[in-house]
């Protein structure tokens, strides 16, 4: 078990960690929890009935959260000629070519998401290594890879969020920060949740939504009840 420290204890005092709470409760829980000096992120973990081993039971999209992040996300956009000068007029921090290509080959990674048009993924294959492992790869199943460069550089800037399931079934994302409060961070819960329900695998068997928690960057997990969850969806 790992040790914890008394900021940590005194704050998990008031979380029961064999009960399921119901979605505001359990914001409540986890906002009353916070104790770092910074805003802290809410994050949320759900595990899913699907077995990632195969194929076509990957659960793996994106979803624009209703009211952001709160996170400032630095784009890069490998693009050429007007559509280079669309994604700066969009609001992306950097865009370009081959100049951008060399710039990471020799190690700067400044950024956070990358979007590329789909004439410049033989470049960007070449940093492919670089940027695979930071998940920073553009990747056509989550959209990055476009030639409609203006709204998806507008839909990462508003908080559009990629996530995946891990080897443990298990779906991991920021959805917020603790300074949102209660009514947006719910809004934005649910609709990530719901985007969830719509990926369900149709070899997915059993319960799909198993379990669902939430916690803040340093604070304790609090477990939320997935039926009440989904009755707010419905």
């Amino acid at each position: 078990m790992p040790k914890r420290g008394k900021h940590y204890k005194n704050a998990a005092v008031n979380i029961d960690r064999s009960k399921l709470y119901d979605l505001e409760e359990a914001i409540g829980l986890v906002l009353n929890a916070k104790y770092a000096k910074f805003d802290e992120s809410v994050d949320i973990a759900v595990r899913l009935g699907v077995d990632p081993r195969h194929a076509d039971q990957m659960v793996r999209s994106s979803v624009i959260l209703p009211n952001g992040t709160g996170k400032e996300v630095r784009v890069l956009v490998f693009a050429k000629g007007d559509k280079e000068a669309e994604a700066l007029a969009a609001g992306a921090d950097y865009a370009g070519s081959d100049e951008l290509v060399s710039k990471i080959k020799d190690g700067w990674l400044e950024f956070d998401k990358t979007i590329a048009t789909p004439d410049m993924m033989g470049e960007v294959g070449k940093i492919g290594r670089i940027l695979g492992p930071r998940n920073l790869m553009p990747n056509a199943k989550l959209g990055t890879v476009t030639f409609d460069i203006d709204r998806v550089v507008k839909e990462v800037k508003m908080g559009k969020v990629d996530f995946r399931v891990d080897k443990a079934g298990v779906v991991h994302a920021a959805i917020g920060k603790a300074s949102f409060g209660a009514e947006k961070l719910q809004q934005n819960i649910t609709a990530f949740v719901d985007k969830l329900i719509q990926l369900k695998p149709s070899t997915s068997k059993g319960v799909y939504l198993k379990t669902i928690a939430l916690s803040t960057t340093m604070g304790p997990g609090v477990k939320v009840d997935t039926l009440q969850v989904r009755g707010l969806i419905k």
